[in-house]
């Protein structure tokens, strides 16, 4: 059997999602390119012997139309004969690049491949590509007569169906800002990250969504975002509003890529590969609750596998919101501890497209850093469907 590495990765920094944001002033084609730029650069790797670029983004309209992934990887000044293809899962959308990737190279179709991903959404505000139309078409509608919800009510409705109090939520997000700002003050990012030279000429070196000092007092004082009349009538068991603004992922900026080949490619090339991909799942789940899917996608990659989950060193569980890892935590039977120990999205952001192989990226570099051997990463996703992948540290 082929085996699929990771030979290296990086991510931007993660910026406000909104003008005025750090990345806000860059187009999304080159964020992406800087990061393609960079993986390249740190290992001497000739850009020609690329094989294909595979990129997630969900917003693909306006500056992230036209398959963003090629005009990345022609803006980073690759030879035209590079190809790149862009993928839609929806947040997992660069976590399925990334599956894709290393599967391609298991199978044999690939040597050499960058898995990436970007979401501007300060430039791409979410709900773009649909212009207010409908995306379903009638055989959803006939399917669900009463109609979906958006991902916030859906969070709302597993507060409420698994019992997490506004004071749980709260304590999760502010736990996820003191894990990062104090990954960032030990400098355990340094690795990962990818600076980005911004319109004025400066450099941009750190995550700006990270709020050092947040504590649970100080997000109880914010009001619910997702409070309806309309919905309360629907679900009742929706007695109080939980989802805020600080026990949710931020809107955010940036781009990531990951750099997989065969083992064997790897060591022709004189690279250390820092981790080889050992199980992939991915599967669907009720669109209308549409986050739980994380549960059953990490329990199929663990029997892939396998594995317990108390073999698995450190996992990455996407915090598009508070209820996500909390509620895979307790299926899971997992170790707390274990859990985003560097921050979640609601501290480092959640840029769509972006967040697979963000996640990935901060998963291989802790791993590189504590010298645990295997890592879990789920991510759940819009539409009801939720990829899981273990890595091994090699």
């Amino acid at each position: 059997m082929i085996n699929a590495v990771i030979v290296d990765a990086v991510r931007t920094p993660s910026g406000r999602g909104k003008p005025g944001g750090q990345l806000s002033g860059i187009h999304p084609a080159e964020l992406l390119s800087g990061v393609l730029r960079t993986l390249v650069a740190r290992n001497d790797l000739d850009p020609d012997q690329v094989d294909d670029v595979i990129a997630g983004c969900v917003g693909q309209a306006g500056e992230q139309a036209m398959n963003i992934a090629r005009s990345a990887v022609l803006g980073a000044g690759f030879p035209e004969s590079v190809p790149a293809t862009t993928v839609d899962r929806q947040c997992g959308s660069s976590q399925q690049a990334a599956s894709f990737a290393a599967q391609g190279v298991i199978a044999g179709a690939y040597d050499v491949v960058i898995a990436c991903g970007v979401e501007s959404m300060s430039r791409v505000p979410m709900g773009s590509p649909t212009q207010g139309r409908d995306p379903f078409g009638p055989g959803v509608g006939a399917r669900y007569p009463d109609g979906l919800v958006n991902q916030g009510v859906a969070a709302e409705l597993i507060a409420a169906r698994w019992k997490f109090g506004r004071d749980t939520l709260d304590a999760h997000a502010a736990q996820s800002h003191a894990r990062a700002a104090a990954a960032m003050d030990r400098g355990a990012f340094c690795q990962e990250l990818a600076p980005v030279v911004g319109p004025d000429g400066g450099v941009l070196t750190r995550d700006e969504t990270v709020r050092p000092g947040t504590d649970a007092a100080g997000l109880a004082g914010l009001r619910p975002s997702f409070a309806d009349e309309e919905i309360a009538r629907r679900f009742p068991e929706i007695e109080d509003w939980r989802i805020t603004p600080g026990n949710s992922s931020p809107l955010t900026d940036g781009a990531s890529a990951v750099l997989i080949m065969s083992e064997d490619r790897a060591a022709a090339l004189g690279l250390r590969p820092l981790a080889r991909f050992h199980a992939f799942a991915v599967t669907g789940s009720d669109p209308l609750l549409m986050l739980t899917g994380v549960v059953p996608a990490s329990r199929r990659v663990l029997t892939r596998a396998g594995l317990t989950i108390e073999d698995i060193d450190a996992y990455e569980v996407n915090e598009a919101f508070a209820p996500v890892p909390l509620l895979w935590e307790r299926e899971l039977g997992a170790d707390p501890e274990r859990l985003n120990p560097r921050g979640g999205a609601i501290a480092l952001g959640h840029a769509l497209g972006a967040s697979g192989t963000r996640l990935l990226t901060t998963l291989v570099h802790h791993l590189q850093a504590t010298g645990g051997r295997y890592g879990l990463q789920t991510m759940c996703e819009g539409g009801g469907m939720a990829n899981a992948t273990i890595i091994e540290r090699i």
